[in-house]
């Protein structure tokens, strides 16, 4: 029998990886079972921080939206919670990342909303106003 010559395909696979570390530091884009620790290390940090992102974006735009429901002059609404509880209540659905927009940019147009919510009346399924 001949001699097989191996190597070109895990060659390839090896190279493949290691153009994926090629920025990391040290033995990190060095040595190739470093390399491939580091390459699932990397993807594994990367799905868990996309779930997390969305988390975080939800945190800042309630903490941006009572802010600024809680320096309100008028002390309509006194914070967050029951300016939501009254959104649902009214159904109106506006997302938290659409009213975070409004409170940073028009803070006047937020405190216009809060208090229509006030003043619009609750329909029941009967036609009586609640």
């Amino acid at each position: 029998m001949t001699r097989i010559k191996r190597g070109y395909i895990a060659r390839k696979r090896r190279t493949k990886i290691r153009l994926f570390t090629s920025s990391f530091r040290g033995a990190h884009s060095r040595l190739t079972r470093t390399i491939t620790q580091q390459k699932i290390k990397a993807l594994v940090s990367a799905h868990r921080d996309r779930d997390r992102k969305k988390r975080d974006f939800r945190r800042l735009w309630i903490s941006r939206i009572n802010a600024v429901i809680r320096e309100n002059q008028k002390k309509v609404y006194y914070s967050y919670s029951i300016l939501m509880y009254n959104l649902y209540k009214k159904r109106l659905l506006l997302n938290r990342k659409i009213l975070a927009q409004i409170a940073i940019l028009n803070r006047n147009c937020l405190y216009m909303i809060s208090n229509e919510i006030i003043k619009i009346p609750r329909r029941l399924n009967s036609g009586k106003v609640e």
